[in-house]
């Protein structure tokens, strides 16, 4: 699929536009250099360029985003996501391992928290009994974005949530001062408060969260009151 990615990159990079670069990388605190190409063009030329060349078949959808991910810009991650979502119906079980490595290579929020919530949070889905083993090993791990993913990765799941082990988590990380570890917390909360309110407004009584994590757990309940 080399050939087919070089390909992609090349229609990519005629598109570049270094002025809307600057601002871009800034936003990302300059933790990775950017061709300048923004959101709604990135999605639009995508579409041409499928339009043109045709969808990898099957796991030729992952190794695509594979090799997009060794690319220096970032927008070529984020093409890499649009790559997974067509792939993530057909993933097998042990793709899980190749979804991590995704987590923990050229980390940042813009790609950890769609992994986390959409392709991690869909595969174990799929693979309920995957959860046990990766996710306890995630949120001890070193790695505050795997631990922000254990945090996250339920954040879809409204009444499928398993309520203890999100608490459970939260609970072993609340003390933290990584900003996007509060930050998780704070969101896994509010998303389930919209489910069940009592649970999520018990829970913040007693937990002793950071103020950071507890004023974004409460946002949407309180604005409701």
């Amino acid at each position: 699929m080399e050939v087919y990615t070089d390909e992609l990159a090349k229609w990519f990079r005629q598109h570049a536009d270094p002025e809307k670069a600057l601002p871009m990388e800034s936003y990302m605190r300059n933790r990775y250099p950017f061709l300048g190409i923004k959101t709604p063009e990135r999605t639009s030329l995508l579409k041409q360029f499928w339009a043109k060349h045709g969808l990898p078949v099957g796991r030729e959808l992952l190794v695509v985003a594979q090799q997009l991910w060794q690319l220096p810009e970032r927008e070529f991650q984020n093409v890499g996501m649009a790559f997974l979502e067509k792939y993530g119906k057909q993933a097998e079980k042990d793709d899980i391992d190749a979804f991590e490595s995704f987590v923990t290579t050229k980390s940042w929020w813009d790609t950890v928290d769609y992994l986390a919530a959409q392709t991690l949070g869909d595969h174990l889905t799929k693979f309920p009994e995957l959860i046990p083993s990766y996710t306890q090993r995630w949120i001890e791990s070193d790695d505050f974005w795997l631990r922000r993913t254990a945090i996250l990765f339920q954040l879809k799941y409204k009444r499928r949530t398993d309520v203890e082990r999100l608490f459970d988590y939260i609970s072993r990380c609340k003390g933290e001062d990584e900003f996007f570890i509060r930050k998780a917390i704070g969101w896994a909360l509010r998303e389930y408060s919209k489910t069940d309110e009592a649970a999520v407004r018990g829970f913040v009584a007693s937990a002793r969260l950071s103020a950071l994590s507890e004023r974004e757990a409460l946002k949407y309940v309180n604005r409701l009151n």
